[in-house]
């Protein structure tokens, strides 16, 4: 986590002393939050960085090893998987809406099991057990949740100079008090990907740039709409690509 946040930050500065894009609006998915937060002056990269090493340890001794999980569901509707996830025995709960067609579940290994096995039977396309170390935003972290706002209480957080569309409301939060809950709250509640990149939307934004390793947000966000410009600055070639369409106004 410490690793993927100083990477996500050190591609954040290259925006922005390389392009002349500003950021509106911010938002991650999951530890990507802080990122998010941190981008827009909420803490200072050291205190995240701390944190999120905190935060890691946290989640990985809320459960012990091999009794909890998650599963992607593709190609089922939120209602239906609800009903299914409170049919079976167990802790199981929708934790990622992510985009239209994909929904992750987390809770005990058992009870993921039998939903990923009933969504099969209900008509998902695909329902698989994804290679994670825990239950994450599911209730069997609240063990984790009571550490971490100890932790987050502890350092100074200052509002942001831009609103985050956060994960846990979706909706736009600017104030220090605000992205402490939200980061708090956002371990053991589900994560509303697809509803804030919508909310983004509706706010009038149409570009995006995700600066965390690899594209997967990227992907997410043309899932929800497949017009909207995303850039990705993974890989040095997502800058040229930004700088290019600034240059033609196209951005």
């Amino acid at each position: 986590q410490p690793a993927i946040l100083t990477m996500s930050m050190a591609a954040y500065r290259v925006l922005e002393t390389e392009s002349e894009l500003r950021s509106d609006f911010l938002a991650g998915h999951s530890l990507g939050e802080y990122t998010a937060v941190t981008a827009g002056g909420g803490m200072d990269l050291t205190d995240a960085v701390s944190l999120v090493r905190k935060r890691g340890r946290y989640m990985q001794e809320a459960v012990p090893e091999g009794e909890g999980a998650m599963a992607a569901i593709l190609g089922m509707e939120l209602d239906e998987l609800e009903e299914i996830c409170s049919e079976v025995g167990g802790v199981v709960v929708p934790a990622n809406l992510n985009c239209p067609g994909q929904i992750v579940i987390s809770g005990e290994i058992t009870a993921v099991e039998d939903v990923a096995e009933l969504s099969r039977e209900r008509g998902a396309k695909r329902a698989v057990v994804l290679d994670v170390s825990g239950p994450f935003h599911s209730p069997l972290m609240e063990p984790a949740t009571e550490r971490l706002k100890e932790a987050l209480d502890a350092i100074s957080i200052r509002d942001l100079n831009v609103p985050l569309i956060n994960n846990v409301e979706a909706c736009a939060v600017q104030s220090a008090e605000e992205i402490r809950e939200g980061l708090i709250r956002q371990l053991s509640a589900p994560l509303l990907w697809e509803k804030g990149v919508r909310e983004m939307m509706a706010q009038g934004v149409e570009t995006f740039v995700e600066v965390g390793p690899g594209r997967v947000l990227s992907s997410l966000i043309l899932k929800v709409q497949r017009k909207a410009k995303v850039f990705s600055l993974a890989e040095t070639e997502g800058l040229d690509q930004i700088q290019k369409a600034a240059a033609n106004r196209e951005v």
